[in-house]
């Protein structure tokens, strides 16, 4: 097979692709890109999520990094990878995750975390493809470490979240905590319990099969904890995917709060509430919404092609307020590069302490700034092979105007977005990147304009 490295690092089927030999292959490559850039005393830091076998190939690659001469301190339980990411940078080291995300779960990857704490680039995955096959010897024995990763993402929570105003300003919110089989279990929990507030749980186990769904703290996937709130007052829940870099959050009426919603949240809380400083940073695919709310608070937006290795590049380069894509993950200025679901689902609780309003009224305080209601969706187009992707970007490019509606404006950073005449609708057309698939990605202020458009797509 050919190993390639996507927006997120390598993934494939477990017993498939991903392999003992492969994960030989893969473990050698990332070692001689570090041996290469760092050289031998750079330190690896190693981790895993729940998924299966994830404990057992980490190990392995531990042991071949150890054999080529380098130190490893290997995590002693299943770590989320936002803890794993900021310990590179604390510690100085390079990290490698054993995840596949929200992917189905019999899928395991494997991602490279330089010590910036952020995705790594295109140019550092490229450079460990090549290596993939070439030997390397050092001539020195390493050592394997195992350590507790905790404490210093901890101790650094504690500095960026007002606890005490959370315990004292939401007595009247309740919280729910659905582990959703997730790495997330024994953090995120815990961070509560140390600060002595109180919440309920559900799903709080490590399960390979994620409980029979999908980890993925989507609607579908919540059914549960959107139940739960539904009989039981004032509660808002939280979750997140397998390797808790995700995040998903139910409000009061038992209604999922999108992630574009989230990041607005946070930039208004950020700013008005704790005095944030700088730019925001956001994908092609975010919301129009985003961009009513910067001009309106006066904050500069900087907008990537989708994928969080182009937004941590961003967040490396501008030092937003927030940062964040509309598939669920975001971190903030002062914390690390990269996607952390963990703090995003705290964040959340602090912005309704310090506003001292429930979920529900910020999304509405939410609509009546920005002045009306976007609503988004996303058809996935299905093409015979990848021949035929560029040259239906191309034709979506020359359009002029789609179902009626004009374009006056057209965006080519990723794939293809054309801006509608009434300035709150638009259309991105982008390639999957994995598969001959086009994802396209519609918002409107109307369900009316979504369907025109979804059937001229269609």
């Amino acid at each position: 097979m050919t190993i390639k490295f996507g927006t997120d690092g390598w993934r494939a089927v477990v017993g498939q692709d991903f392999n003992k030999e492969n994960v030989e292959l893969v473990s050698k490559a990332i070692g001689k890109y570090v041996f290469d850039n760092y050289g031998i005393y750079k330190t690896i830091i190693i981790g895993y999520d729940p998924r299966n076998m994830a404990d057992k190939f980490s190990m392995q690659c531990a042991g071949i990094l150890s054999n080529l001469g380098f130190k490893v301190l290997y995590s002693d339980k299943v770590i989320p990878t936002p803890i794993l990411a900021f310990n590179a940078r604390y510690l100085d080291a390079c990290a490698i995750m054993f995840t596949a995300s929200h992917n189905p779960p019999q899928y395991l990857g494997i991602k490279f975390i330089p010590d910036y704490a952020g995705p790594a680039t295109k140019e550092i995955t490229d450079e460990i493809v090549a290596n993939i096959g070439q030997e390397f010897e050092t001539g020195l024995k390493g050592k394997i470490i195992q350590t507790d990763f905790s404490n210093a993402y901890y101790k650094k929570i504690d500095e960026i979240i007002d606890f005490e105003k959370i315990k004292s300003n939401l007595k009247n919110t309740h919280i729910l905590f659905d582990g959703l089989y997730s790495s997330s279990i024994g953090y995120f929990d815990k961070l509560l319990s140390k600060h002595d507030i109180k919440f309920d749980s559900i799903h709080m186990y490590h399960d390979t099969n994620f409980g029979g769904g999908m980890p993925e703290p989507k609607p579908q996937y919540m059914s549960e904890a959107i139940e739960y709130v539904k009989n039981h007052p004032d509660y808002v829940a939280f979750a997140n995917d397998g390797d808790a870099d995700r995040f998903g959050v139910i409000n009061e009426n038992g209604e999922y709060v999108t992630p574009n919603e989230i990041m607005a949240i946070l930039l208004m809380h950020l700013k008005q509430n704790k005095g944030y400083d700088g730019c925001f940073v956001k994908t092609v695919a975010g919301s129009l919404m985003l961009d009513i709310i910067c001009n309106k608070l006066g904050v500069e937006l900087i907008e990537t092609p989708v994928g969080f290795k182009h937004v941590g590049e961003a967040m490396r380069k501008y030092d937003p307020i927030i940062a964040g894509e509309e598939s669920g993950g975001l971190s903030i200025k002062g914390h690390i590069p990269e996607k952390d679901g963990i703090l995003a689902n705290l964040l959340i609780l602090e912005a309704m302490a310090y506003y001292g309003k429930s979920l529900v009224q910020l999304q509405q305080d939410l609509k009546d700034f920005v002045g009306c209601e976007f609503i988004n969706t996303r058809v996935d187009k299905k093409l015979d092979n990848f021949d035929e992707v560029v040259p239906t970007i191309d034709k979506f490019s020359q359009m002029t105007d789609i179902a009626g509606m004009g374009i006056y404006k057209k965006d080519n950073k990723d794939g293809i977005k054309l801006y509608f005449d009434d300035r709150r609708t638009w259309i991105l057309v982008r390639p999957s990147g994995t598969e001959p698939l086009l994802r396209i990605y519609i918002e409107s202020d109307s369900q009316q304009k979504i369907n025109c458009i979804s059937d001229f797509v269609k």
